[in-house]
């Protein structure tokens, strides 16, 4: 496995599992939502999302320390934003899957002749 800016194949699929393993939770997916339509400060997370205050601040902990939102002061509060917006676009997308219809079917089996 060659190096990409400075990392071999494997650290980069790592890193993206790090990434992954970072959003694995309904309230950090909304969260990101959220956060890609611009900032928002702690209380205004807990009334879009409906959910506790000490909930949405141990879920921001998480996405900050996995490089996802930063904070920046506003006042008395911290406004958080996504870092950039590649992820927004993955939560999006995921989003959009999960949303699909699902059909249930048996792979068709290619035969050689």
């Amino acid at each position: 496995m060659g190096r990409v800016d400075g990392r071999t194949a494997y650290e980069t699929y790592e890193a993206a599992g790090e990434l992954l393993r970072a959003l694995a939770s309904p309230i950090r997916l909304a969260i990101v939502t959220e956060l890609a339509t611009g900032q928002r400060c702690v209380h205004e997370l807990v009334d879009a999302l409906g959910v506790a205050q000490p909930l949405v601040s141990q879920h921001l902990r998480v996405l900050r320390g996995a490089g996802v939102v930063w904070g920046a002061r506003r006042g008395r509060e911290i406004a958080y934003s996504l870092v950039d917006e590649h992820v927004a676009h993955i939560v999006a997308d995921a989003v959009s899957h999960a949303r699909e219809p699902r059909t249930i079917e048996a792979p068709t089996e290619v035969t050689a002749r």
